[in-house]
């Protein structure tokens, strides 16, 4: 996609089905991570880019999450066909299999539909 413009907040037509997507997200987090030791994400800390679709030419989206020292750790993007992808950084052992390592949280899915999981690697 192409930067159209840099406003740094969502659009208030698109905040609800975002803060949906947040919560699937923050279980998902809370699932794989430590009890306790999950990120809390926050909407409101993602800097958003009104984005043009390429294929279609029309506005999507795309919203990044900064840790403390400024590196990308989560990503969020709405299409403009309705659809969404968000990820979110764990890089933690898996809490009940120590053979596995998580590396982030993905949801995805349109209005209708969130689906979530765990992208795991294994450990060392």
């Amino acid at each position: 996609m192409v930067e159209l413009d840099t406003s740094r907040q969502l659009p208030a037509a698109l905040e609800a089905v975002a803060r949906r997507l947040i919560i699937a997200l923050q279980l998902e987090a809370e699932r794989f991570s430590a009890t306790g030791a999950a990120p809390c994400i926050d909407l409101a800390a993602a800097q958003f880019t009104r984005v043009v679709d390429p294929a279609n030419q029309q506005p999507g989206y795309e919203g990044v999450w900064r840790n403390a020292r400024k590196e990308r750790c989560g990503g969020i993007t709405f299409n403009s066909d309705g659809s969404f992808y968000a990820e979110y950084d764990l890089f933690c052992p898996h809490p009940s299999d120590e053979k596995w390592f998580v590396e982030m949280v993905t949801v995805w899915g349109n209005t209708d539909h969130i689906s979530s999981e765990a992208t795991l690697i294994p450990a060392l």
